[in-house]
């Protein structure tokens, strides 16, 4: 009989609990096409904004500093904003107020930038060439690559995310940037690895984060994990929105690529769904720290706003309370892999004379 390579036996024990854990992963969301981009120029988008019925994106490292401002009714470019001529590595946009975002030049690949730098720019329809501020954000540690910024509702304050392999690091800056910088950034947390982007929902007391095939959802300011889910899959997925409604989209690199609507897992779509009106003003708010996820169940009559409507129509199957089961079986298959292998190396006795 031919015998494997040890080396080679030994990988496929290991592989096969994950592959069997893998085969029973939650089914992804079913995802609708916003639109397509028709713009030949946007090739790379990374980074989404929706806001205000119009969609906002930038290429990826090693285009001009340029901002597309798309209308979704066509996937037609209907402004594009010049900000600067040689950017380093944009790789995020977020909301900035009535026709602006943040442009973030935050990309490090290399992890050997000693700053980086953000920009507040004017979005919209038509086109227009800007002469932007730049402010410089301070990590107070190594250079670290980061795909993801978004902005905290009420306080405007910027928040990154790290694209750490086994967990990006969240840090917050200052309310009120100094152009003369440089800004410290404080670390306030964890999120998951390899994040490409991020979004608040409309109230303030939660954050979407994606990576490249799920994402995880977070309270806010305590980043405690609500839940996660399976996104569709996509060529290169780096970007994620969440408009005034609540509603998510993705988007992808890739020329003419799509945004996608997704929906939310039922559990997460009534987590992040605005708290009901107290009709008693004398009755203390809701805090994120009473929302599901904080070891209080959703209250099955929560309706959330109209995005997340939707997303409450979708089974909890997205979410990340996926059964331990595929891993049992799979730690079985991999033990029984294990012990063929030592069996295989036991020594043989020799033919008998």
């Amino acid at each position: 009989m031919t015998r494997l390579p040890v080396t080679r036996l030994l990988g496929i024990a290991v592989a096969v609990p994950f592959v069997v854990a893998l085969s029973a992963t939650a089914a992804t969301p079913r995802p609708t096409v916003e639109f397509s981009f028709t713009d030949p120029q946007i090739v790379e988008s990374s980074g989404l904004v929706a806001r205000d019925g119009l969609f906002v994106t930038v290429n990826d490292s090693g285009d001009t500093g340029q901002v597309f401002t798309v209308d979704p009714d066509t996937g037609d470019t209907v402004g594009v904003t010049t900000w600067s001529d040689d950017p380093t590595d944009v790789e995020a946009v977020a909301p900035a107020g009535d026709g602006e975002v943040w442009v973030a030049d935050i990309g490090d690949n290399l992890a050997a930038r000693d700053r980086v730098t953000v920009a507040r720019v004017p979005v919209g329809r038509g086109d227009r060439d800007v002469d932007a501020t730049s402010y410089e954000l301070d990590y107070r540690g190594p250079a670290q690559d980061a795909e993801t910024l978004m902005v905290e509702p009420g306080s405007g304050r910027l928040v990154v995310v790290t694209k750490g392999i086994f967990g990006g690091e969240v840090l917050v800056g200052p309310e009120v940037l100094d152009p003369d910088g440089p800004n410290p950034m404080r670390r306030v947390g964890v999120a998951l690895g390899i994040a490409t982007d991020g979004s608040f929902f409309p109230d303030g007391r939660h954050v979407v984060v994606r990576g490249y095939g799920s994402a995880a959802v977070y309270t806010w300011p305590g980043l405690d994990e609500v839940g996660r889910f399976d996104l569709p899959a996509q060529e290169q997925g780096e970007g994620i929105a969440v408009d005034e409604d609540g509603a998510v989209f993705v988007s992808s690199e890739g020329t003419r690529s799509e945004v996608l609507r997704v929906s939310l897992p039922r559990s997460l779509a009534r987590a992040v769904a605005p708290p009901p009106v107290d009709p008693d003003p004398d009755s203390p708010a809701p805090s994120a720290s009473a929302t599901p996820g904080a070891g209080q169940q959703p209250d099955a009559g929560t309706s959330a706003g109209a995005g997340a409507g939707e997303a409450g129509e979708v089974d909890d199957a997205g979410a990340d309370g996926r059964s331990a089961w595929p891993w049992a079986l799979g730690g079985v298959v991999g033990l029984v892999a294990v012990a063929a292998l030592v069996r295989s190396l036991r020594p043989r006795p020799g033919p008998r004379a």
